[in-house]
């Protein structure tokens, strides 16, 4: 992913995770949502296009994961739309993140990179149980997931690399370390609370907004 593309990652993130809060509304952020998802959907387009070798053409594939969660986030909010298929599509997109991640890590030598990957396939996953299976009460600890890592899988990074530098892995085990002990209280109330009952047909005003 180009750098640029990471860095307005980091900036849908931040809105997604307000409007989880209820903090952004649904049709604002959606706005937002599609001019990102049209930024990490034409910079892949070009990559592979003009691509040369299989590395830039596998480097560039994972990026489309990002545009198409964007571009179908901002569709749903702006149109009212239910967020269960895009819940489906984030449990396929958590796989893809952890094989991207091992694939960082084993083919490229990459660990910080794969790390990031990884970070990834966690969040994707927990939309998948908040939208896909419609388990609200992991709703607060998501939105808190996703505010954190705009900043530490996305804005940080992307800066990082802007200044020619390359990512610490250190860094990124402690940012991992960190936000695991941060958030890991919210995670056990959302556990115990884990008897509501699933939202399956709630009024669109009462759904779990669809952000990632």
């Amino acid at each position: 992913m180009s750098s640029v593309g990471l860095l307005f990652v980091g900036a849908v993130l931040f809105v997604n995770g307000l409007l989880l809060l209820g903090r952004v509304d649904a049709k604002t952020a959606g706005v937002f949502n599609l001019f990102v998802g049209a930024l990490q959907t034409a910079i892949p387009f070009y990559v592979i296009a003009t691509a040369d070798t299989p590395d830039a053409v596998l480097g560039a594939a994972g990026v489309f994961m990002f545009g198409f969660t964007y571009l179908w986030i901002g569709i749903n909010n702006l149109a009212g739309f239910d967020g269960p298929g895009f819940g489906w599509y984030s449990a396929w997109v958590a796989v893809m993140a952890v094989g991207f991640g091992a694939t960082s890590v084993v083919r490229f030598d990459d660990v910080a990179g794969g790390l990031l990957w990884f970070q990834w396939a966690v969040l994707w996953a927990m939309f998948f149980v908040v939208i896909g299976l419609g388990r609200a009460q992991f709703t607060t600890v998501t939105a808190w997931l996703t505010l954190v890592m705009s900043f530490t899988t996305c804005t940080v990074p992307a800066f990082v690399y802007l200044l020619g530098e390359p990512l610490p892995v250190w860094a990124v085990v402690a940012s991992i370390l960190v936000t695991a002990a941060a958030l890991a209280p919210l995670a056990l109330r959302a556990v115990r609370a884990g008897t509501t009952p699933p939202v399956v047909a709630a009024p669109v005003e009462e759904r779990v907004p669809v952000a990632v």
